[in-house]
C-alpha cells in the first residue's frame, strides 16, 4: 500500500510544493526559453515527474510506472483518437473542396470589413475550432482576412482574439472531456457525469465573453464609431453564439458545443444580411476589386458543402442520444445534476432517455458496450477482491481513502468513433461522384503523419498529470495554493491562462493544472467544479499570446518575424480578459452560487 505524503521534502508543505512544481518548470523552460520541440519537452518533463514521484515522494517504482503508463494510455484513448478523427474530418472537407466553398460563400455575404471579421474570424473560426482546433482556426481565418484585404499583422491580431471563447470546447470538446476524466477520480465520481457537469459550468462562464468578443473585435478594427454602424450584426453574432454555447454545453455535452453554436451564429448573421446591410463606410468597406472574387458556386454546391457539417452534427447527436433526455420535460438550468441522472430508476424530473436501462414502461434499450478495468500494477489482487494500492490521506481526504486507477474503453460510444463514422458517411456522396476509395485512405494516412508528433506530446503531457496526481505532488501544490483563501477563484483564471500560454493548448493546461485546481478547491472549502472549469475558461484567454499560436498567426499572414509585434499588441487584451474571467468566477463562488452545478 502506498500512502500519499504531502510534505516529503524537509517536512514542509511549501518546500514540497516548490519541488513538485519542478516538472512544470522544466516543461515551461524547454518550451518558452529553449524553444525545444513540444514532444521532446513533454518527454523530459514526464521523466522528471516520474523520478520525483519515485525518489522524493517515495512512490513505489511499480506504482509510479503504472501511473505513467496509465496517463500515456489515456492520452491515446480517448484523447488522441478524438483529435485524430476531428482533424481527419476537417482534412476530408478540404480535400473535397467543401471548405473552400464555405469560405467563398462567407466572403460574398458582405463587403463591409467589420461584418467580415465577425463572419470569418469569429463565426467561421469557431466552427474550425470545434472540429479541428490545434491552431487551424487562427492560420485559416487570418489568411482569409488577408485575402479579403486586411493588413497582415492586424489580421493575425483579430484572428487570435477571436480564437478565445470557443477554445474550451475545441476539437469536439476535448479540453473539457480531458478535464473530466482527470478530476473524476479526485472527486470520486463517474467520468462521464463529471465531464457533463464541467461542460455545464464552463457553459455558464464563457457565454458572457461570447457576447463581448464580437464587439471587442469591431472596436479594435474600426473604433466605437465603427461599432455603432454594425451593432445589429454584432448582437446577432454574439447573442446567437452565446445562446447556442449555453444550451448545448448544459443540455447536450461538450462535443458539439462549438459546432452547433458557430452554425447558429453564421446562420443568424447571414439571415440578418438578407434584410439589413450596414451603411457603406470608406474605411470599413472592401476595395471594389475585391468584391465577388473567385469562382462562382451554385446554390446546390453551397448547400452540399454545408451538408457535410450537418452530417457531422447528426451522426454525433445520434450516437450520443443516450446521454440526454428529450427536450419537452427538460429541467431548469440550475438542476443539471438531476438531469444527468435521468436514466436512474425513480427519477421523474425529466423525460425518458432515448436509450438506456430497462423501465417498467418499456423493454431493455440498446446501449453501446463499455469496458472499465483496473489498471495493471495499481491493485492488490491477493485475498479475493482487488483493492487499490494507492491511498489519499488527510487533509486532502477526510480519512485514509483508496485512490482507484481505472481505465475505460468505449470503442463505439467514443466521440472520436462518432466523428470518424461521420467522416465515412460524408465521404459516401464523393464515392457516388466517382472519387476513388483510395483517396479516403490517403487523407487518413496524411492525417496520421500530420499528427504523429502531437499525439506523442499529448500522451506524455497526460502522463505528467497522472504521475503528479497519484504520487501526491499535485496535492502538495494544492495545500500551498490554498493559502490564497477566498481569492483563489480569481487566481484560478490566471493559473489556467499561464498553462495555455506555456503549452499553447487548453487541453494541456487542463491536464497540468485542472487536478490541482480541483484539489485546492476541496482543501479551501470551495466547489471543485467551479475552479476546474475556471482553469479552462481562463486558459482560453492565454491562447492569443502563447508562442505557438503567435507563430501560427504570423505564418498564416506571411509575416514570420512579427511575433514580437503581435505579442505586444495582444498581451494587454489577454490580461484584461483573464481578469474578467477571474471576476466572473469570484461572483459565481460567493454571490451567484446558484450558477454552480454540484456533483
Amino acid at each position: 500500500m502506498f500512502r500519499q505524503s504531502y510534505d516529503p521534502i524537509a517536512a514542509s508543505v511549501v518546500v514540497s510544493a516548490l519541488t513538485a512544481a519542478v516538472p512544470l518548470a522544466v516543461l515551461a523552460w524547454l518550451l518558452a526559453v529553449k524553444r525545444a520541440a513540444p514532444w521532446r519537452s513533454a518527454i523530459v518533463a514526464a521523466a522528471t515527474a516520474f523520478l520525483l514521484a519515485w525518489l522524493a515522494w517515495r512512490m513505489p517504482f511499480p506504482l509510479a510506472l503504472a501511473a505513467l503508463t496509465h496517463g500515456m494510455a489515456f492520452g491515446l484513448w480517448p484523447i488522441s483518437w478524438v483529435v485524430l478523427a476531428a482533424v481527419f474530418f476537417y482534412n476530408l472537407s478540404v480535400e473535397s473542396g467543401d471548405f473552400d466553398v464555405i469560405r467563398r460563400s462567407l466572403s460574398r455575404l458582405t463587403t463591409d470589413r467589420r461584418v467580415q471579421v465577425l463572419l470569418v474570424a469569429f463565426c467561421f473560426g469557431a466552427l474550425i475550432e470545434g472540429i479541428a482546433g490545434f491552431g487551424a482556426p487562427v492560420a485559416i481565418t487570418a489568411s482569409m482576412l488577408v485575402g479579403l484585404g486586411f493588413e497582415p499583422v492586424s489580421a493575425a491580431v483579430l484572428a487570435l482574439i477571436a480564437n478565445t471563447a470557443p477554445v474550451a470546447f475545441g476539437s469536439m470538446g476535448i479540453p473539457v472531456t480531458t478535464l473530466g476524466g482527470l478530476i473524476a477520480p479526485i472527486l470520486g465520481r463517474d467520468a462521464h457525469e463529471t465531464t457533463m457537469v464541467l461542460s455545464a459550468m464552463v457553459g455558464r462562464q464563457l457565454p458572457f465573453f461570447s457576447l463581448l468578443i464580437p464587439a471587442y473585435l469591431v472596436v479594435l478594427l474600426a473604433g466605437w464609431r465603427g461599432l455603432a454602424g454594425v451593432w445589429p450584426a454584432v448582437v446577432a453574432a454574439g447573442a446567437s453564439f452565446a445562446a447556442g454555447q449555453f444550451i448545448v454545453s448544459n443540455y447536450v455535452g461538450p462535443e458539439l458545443t462549438d459546432v452547433l453554436a458557430s452554425l447558429a451564429s453564421l446562420a443568424a448573421v447571414a439571415l440578418l444580411l438578407k434584410v439589413w446591410q450596414p451603411a457603406r463606410d470608406g474605411d470599413a468597406a472592401s476595395p471594389p476589386e475585391e468584391d465577388g472574387r473567385g469562382p462562382h458556386d451554385t446554390t446546390g454546391r453551397v448547400a452540399r458543402a454545408y451538408a457535410t457539417y450537418a452530417i457531422l452534427v447528426v451522426v454525433v447527436l445520434a450516437g450520443q442520444s443516450g446521454n440526454f433526455a428529450q427536450l419537452r420535460d427538460m429541467p431548469p438550468p440550475a438542476n443539471v445534476t438531476a438531469w444527468l441522472k435521468c436514466g436512474q430508476p425513480g427519477n421523474r424530473q425529466c423525460a425518458e432517455p432515448w436509450v438506456g436501462p430497462a423501465r417498467a414502461s418499456r423493454p431493455q434499450a440498446f446501449r453501446f458496450p463499455v469496458w472499465e478495468f483496473h489498471w495493471p500494477g495499481s491493485y492488490d489482487v491477493g485475498g479475493g477482491r482487488p483493492a487499490p494500492r494507492i491511498h489519499r490521506e488527510p487533509p486532502i481526504a477526510a480519512g485514509r481513502t483508496p485512490y482507484p486507477l481505472t481505465f475505460r474503453l468505449d470503442f463505439l460510444a467514443s466521440a472520436g468513433t462518432l466523428v470518424f463514422m461521420a467522416a465515412v458517411v460524408a465521404f459516401i456522396p464523393q464515392l457516388l461522384r466517382g472519387v476513388s476509395p483510395l483517396r479516403f485512405v490517403q487523407v487518413l494516412r496524411q492525417t496520421l503523419v500530420q499528427l504523429r508528433l502531437p499525439i506523442v506530446t499529448i500522451s506524455f503531457i497526460l502522463s505528467i498529470a497522472t504521475v503528479m496526481n497519484y504520487s501526491g505532488m499535485t496535492s502538495s501544490m494544492a495545500l500551498a495554493l490554498s493559502a490564497t483563501g477566498v481569492l483563489f477563484p480569481f487566481f484560478s483564471a490566471f493559473l489556467g491562462m499561464l498553462g495555455v500560454f506555456l503549452t499553447g493548448s487548453d487541453t494541456a493546461s487542463n491536464t497540468l493544472f485542472g487536478p490541482l485546481q480541483a484539489t485546492t478547491a476541496r482543501v479551501s472549502g470551495l466547489e471543485p467544479v467551479l475552479t476546474a472549469a475556471t482553469n479552462s475558461s481562463g486558459g482560453v484567454m492565454g491562447k492569443m499570446i502563447s508562442p505557438q499560436n503567435l507563430s501560427v498567426g504570423a505564418a498564416g499572414v506571411g509575416a514570420v518575424g512579427s511575433e514580437g509585434l503581435i505579442f505586444r499588441r495582444l498581451v494587454g487584451h489577454s490580461l484584461v480578459l483573464t481578469a474578467l474571467v477571474g471576476l466572473v468566477a469570484l461572483l459565481q463562488a460567493y454571490v451567484f452560487t446558484w450558477m454552480v452545478p454540484t456533483l
